[in-house]
C-alpha cells in the first residue's frame, strides 16, 4: 500500500510539448480548513523539481508565495531551471488551476535553488534545545480537527494549541517532536512539509483564535541527502516562534533538528491575521 504522502506527491508529465510542466491532483488526506495544508503544497513543488530531468544537485532553498487558495482537484506545476551554473541551479515555479471561467489561473508562485553539495567547514550556531525524549511525551490526539493533522505523530514539549481561548497568551514558542504517522523515511519533500506543521503563532501569543494564513514561506535546507537517510523515519524536533505582529501581518521562524542534534532545516514565514 502506498504511503498517503507519496500519493499526494504523484505527478505526471503534462504533455510532450510542455517539458517543464507536470500534472497532479490535491489530496484529501492533507486537507486543511479551506484547502490543502500549506506544507503539502511546498512538498509537491519540491517533488516537481526532483522529477525534472535537468535538475542539478539537491534542493537547498525554496520560497513559496501563496497567492491564492488551492482548490480541490487538478493542478499543473511548471518548474523551469532559469540559470544553471557550475554547482548551483536557479528555478522559477508556478502552480495553476482552472479558474471560474475554465481558463488557467496562477494560485502559487515559487523560486528555488538546487546545488551540488561538497564537504566544507561546518558549525551550528543554533543548537538543539534540551527537551524530553519523544518516548517520554504523550501523542496529541487530533481526531476531529483538520484532516492533515492525522498524517503526523505530534508530541508537544511546550506551546500546544491553547486549551482556553481566553486572550491570556504570554509567548509564541512551540516545541514538539514530529514524524509521519505512517512511518516513512525522511526526504527533502517530507522535510519541506514538516517545516509547516506549526499552527499560527498569533493563536498562541494571544490565546485567541483569529483568521490567519501563510502568505509566503522560505525554507532553507541545511541537510544533505545522506543526513536525511541517516534519520530514516525517526522523530524530528520542531521549534517555532513569532517575532513581530503589526498591521495585519506577522512573521515566524522555525527550526527542525534530527534526534542526534543535527539542524536539518530552518524556515521563515509571513502570515496574515485578522483581529
Amino acid at each position: 500500500m502506498n504511503h498517503p504522502f507519496d500519493e499526494a506527491l504523484r505527478l505526471q508529465a503534462a504533455s510532450s510539448d510542455q517539458p517543464h510542466t507536470s500534472a497532479g491532483t490535491t489530496s484529501a488526506a492533507y486537507w486543511n480548513m479551506v484547502g490543502p495544508y500549506g506544507g503539502i503544497t511546498a512538498a509537491v513543488l519540491v517533488q516537481a523539481i526532483h522529477n525534472h530531468p535537468a535538475r542539478l544537485g539537491d534542493i537547498t532553498l525554496l520560497t513559496v508565495n501563496y497567492a491564492s487558495g488551492v482548490a480541490a482537484g487538478a493542478f499543473h506545476i511548471t518548474a523551469t531551471p532559469v540559470r544553471t551554473n557550475r554547482s548551483t541551479q536557479h528555478w522559477v515555479l508556478s502552480l495553476e488551476q482552472a479558474g471560474p471561467e475554465g481558463s488557467p489561473e496562477v494560485v502559487i508562485t515559487a523560486t528555488a535553488m538546487t546545488a551540488l553539495r561538497r564537504e566544507t567547514w561546518d558549525q551550528n550556531d543554533m543548537p538543539m534545545p534540551p527537551v524530553p525524549a519523544p518516548s517520554d511525551l504523550e501523542r496529541r490526539v487530533m481526531t476531529g480537527a483538520m484532516e492533515w493533522l492525522n498524517r503526523y505523530d505530534m508530541r508537544f514539549v511546550q506551546g500546544g494549541i491553547p486549551d482556553d481561548w481566553d486572550g491570556g497568551g504570554t509567548h509564541s514558542l512551540t516545541q514538539l517532536w514530529v514524524r509521519d504517522e505512517q512511518p516513512r523515511a525522511l526526504d527533502f519533500a517530507s522535510l519541506a512539509a514538516m517545516s509547516d506543521v506549526f499552527y499560527p503563532r498569533v493563536w498562541l501569543r494571544r490565546a485567541t483564535r483569529v483568521p490567519a494564513g501563510t502568505v509566503s514561506m522560505t525554507i532553507y535546507f541545511h541537510a544533505s541527502a545522506g543526513q536525511l537517510a541517516d534519520n530514516g523515519a525517526n522523530f524530528l524536533l520542531a521549534q517555532a516562534q513569532g517575532q513581530a505582529y503589526r498591521h495585519g501581518f506577522f512573521d515566524q521562524t522555525a527550526q527542525l533538528w534530527a534526534q542526534d542534534g543535527t539542524l536539518l532545516v530552518t524556515s521563515h514565514q509571513l502570515v496574515y491575521f485578522k483581529t
